[in-house]
């Protein structure tokens, strides 16, 4: 179950994607209820077998999200056959697996923003919604919940009461064929020589929500940057779909109106990866930034901090900071890189890092909590068919 389901995104889109059509390609019977499904075509040939769309109101989420939760509850509960496993990939209330992509919706409000100001949000009708949600799925002892992180299992069974017998923790993965392939690194290198020739280092960006993000505190760092011995300036590339107007004026008023460019939208992140010398994501929350995979398997340097759930998976291929506000932290960071031999080092060591990271395994490790969830619940069907026949009649497979 995912609100959207679609090719070519980033994100949870991408996951589902990734994880339906592995799933079929491994024989599986797959189903997606979706409120927005692609075209077949879009599809592809390895197509999940059945698109199910269920519509819902789009013109306020609060509204959407309780709706689509309702209706694909509804929808899964009347299959007949039942399904043997119910994933999720949004906020809905009844599922076997739920996966907690965005993490504790409370722990995102809390970094995100903290203090008065996160409690205030935390009244609206959006943030209700999604805290309420969330906390009826963490207390029901029969579902499990999917985290890609210890960062977000850590919070749940801390903060939540999740018991850690529940929790899947399995990373995201990554397309390796496609971040480290030769037309990636060919292509990169031309738009390099056309875009920016000279011998400044080229730092990238790739993010939406940029205030989530850091970028603010990547600016800073860039004005507190001082010239490399051979005059050399770190310049950014910023690659994401926030406006950048206001981001603009701000680069213009630190005076970095010619280190910084924004790039809008970019669906060729493979190509920018092979165009930088690195990839610096300071963020305040990110349960699974999957940049962070995709930028070391094109053997990019990576500056995160250890608010992004992805970094722990790296084992030592990226320089990892303090989730603070002090950007003199990340000025440093940057600086430390500015040898290219450590670039280099670190990159190859990050690529090293997510090398059995695909999604291959990643579909493998979900069977195999799906048989898992499969044979915890037949004990207890039998159980409860031993005392009342009649609920053997209309089981499914």
């Amino acid at each position: 179950m995912i609100e959207r389901f679609a090719s070519n995104a980033g994100g949870v889109e991408n996951v589902a994607w990734q994880v339906a059509h592995g799933l079929a390609r491994a024989g599986e019977d797959v189903t997606v209820v979706a409120r927005e499904l692609p075209s077949r075509m879009e599809a592809g040939p390895q197509v999940p077998s059945m698109l199910r769309r269920v519509a819902v109101p789009r013109f306020w989420q609060p509204l959407r999200v309780l709706a689509f939760s309702h209706v694909v509850g509804r929808r899964v509960r009347a299959a007949t056959p039942r399904f043997d496993v119910v994933h999720s990939f949004s906020r809905t209330r009844h599922q076997d697996l739920y996966r907690a992509g965005g993490g504790s919706h409370a722990d995102f409000l809390e970094r995100t923003h903290p203090g008065a100001g996160g409690r205030l949000r935390s009244l609206s009708p959006r943030h209700r919604t999604l805290l309420a949600l969330e906390r009826r799925v963490f207390a029901d002892p029969d579902q499990r919940i999917q985290c890609a992180s210890q960062l977000v299992a850590r919070r749940l069974t801390e903060e939540q009461g999740v018991d850690p017998d529940r929790i899947l923790l399995l990373p995201n993965g990554v397309d390796l064929d496609r971040y480290a392939s030769s037309s990636a690194r060919d292509a990169g290198r031309m738009l390099r020589l056309r875009e920016a020739p000279g011998p400044d280092p080229v730092w990238l960006f790739p993010a939406s929500g940029w205030h989530r993000k850091g970028l603010d505190r990547v600016l800073a760092a860039l004005v507190r940057l001082r010239e490399h011995r051979r005059g050399h300036r770190p310049r950014l590339w910023i690659a994401g779909r926030d406006d950048p107007a206001s981001w603009r004026r701000r680069a213009d008023r630190l005076g970095l109106e010619d280190r910084v460019r924004f790039l809008g939208p970019r669906s060729d992140l493979e190509v920018l990866y092979h165009a930088v010398d690195g990839m610096v994501l300071p963020t305040r929350y990110d349960p699974f930034a999957n940049v962070t995979l995709e930028a070391a398997a094109a053997g990019l340097p990576i500056v995160t901090t250890r608010a992004n759930g992805a970094a722990e998976w790296l084992d030592g291929g990226c320089r990892v900071l303090a989730d603070d506000e002090d950007p003199r932290s990340l000025a440093a960071a940057l600086e430390a890189l500015a040898d290219p031999a450590k670039r280099s080092a670190l990159g190859a060591r990050a690529r090293l890092a997510v090398a059995g990271l695909d999604w291959q395994s990643h579909v493998e490790a979900l069977r195999d909590a799906y048989r898992r969830i499969v044979a915890d619940r037949r004990p207890l069907a039998g159980r409860r068919e031993a005392a009342d026949p009649r609920r053997a009649q209309g089981r499914g497979r």
